[in-house]
């Protein structure tokens, strides 16, 4: 999933080619490496970047040539093959596993302003709600810094939820618990559905952002493939970029 930075010119348009592009990319299964589970990440790392410049290439192609705000994007992906969850991202949408039961886990690290607080101490609740908290320091774009994505894998069980967000949702449940809290509250079992309840749960919430979910279902037992839906939620505005001490580009938010 892509999600539009609005500051930026035709970033819709550009988005959604760009996922279209990323999609069409990822339908071959992962390559394997050579069977080991070191070559497999080195080779998934490869094939997820490989998208990403795919998906660059498809948001600078639905760019004015002569924009002086060319269009950007945030980048997300999760490939479930065989249980193997391979997630990648680009600025600050995220990937999040949510089982039935146990504890979920955010599985990406945001490209962000808030994030560098985050690192530096700061408690997150503090960092995501500064001045700064949707300053991102990686995007997709003509005028994109590093297209280098941070890749994580996880061997999920079922039975739960794979769940691809922008900042539009996480804004109001950044923590897996409370997101994971909304998914049961939910009454919901597609993955079209649920996305659905999650927009409504961010509009409700304040609705201060562009909202795009995309979930895919993981059954109990041996998981040979996701089971896809998405559905996206539109409404929001920019504020003023903050100043912050890296190349940065303020998000939807």
């Amino acid at each position: 999933m892509l999600d539009g930075v609005s500051s930026s010119q035709d970033s819709d348009v550009a988005s959604l080619a760009g996922a279209r592009a990323a999609r069409d990319a990822l339908r071959a299964p992962l390559p394997r490496g050579v069977g080991t589970p070191e070559g497999r990440t080195a080779a998934a790392t490869k094939a997820l970047t490989d998208t990403v410049r795919i998906a660059n290439d498809a948001v600078v192609a639905a760019t004015a040539a002569d924009s002086t705000n060319p269009a950007s994007a945030t980048f997300a992906v999760a490939v479930l093959e065989a249980g193997h969850l391979t997630v990648g991202n680009v600025g600050d949408s995220r990937v999040y596993w949510l089982p039935d039961a146990g504890e979920g886990r955010l599985l990406t690290i945001d490209d962000s302003a808030a994030q560098q607080q985050i690192d530096a101490g700061v408690p997150r609740a503090v960092a995501e709600t500064s001045p700064q908290a949707h300053a991102i320091t990686k995007w997709l774009g003509r005028d994109a810094p590093d297209l280098i994505p941070r890749v994580a894998e996880l061997d999920v069980v079922g039975p739960g939820w794979v769940l691809a967000c922008s900042d539009g949702l996480w804004n109001y449940a950044s923590e897996p618990a409370q997101l994971a809290a909304q998914v049961a509250a939910a009454p919901a079992t597609t993955p079209a559905a649920l996305a659905l309840a999650l927009v409504g749960f961010a509009n409700a919430s304040g609705g201060q952002d562009n909202i795009t979910v995309a979930l895919a279902r993981v059954e109990a037992g041996p998981a040979t493939g996701p089971a896809t839906g998405t559905e996206t939620g539109p409404t929001g505005q920019t504020d003023p970029a903050p100043a912050v001490p890296e190349i940065t580009r303020e998000s939807d938010g």
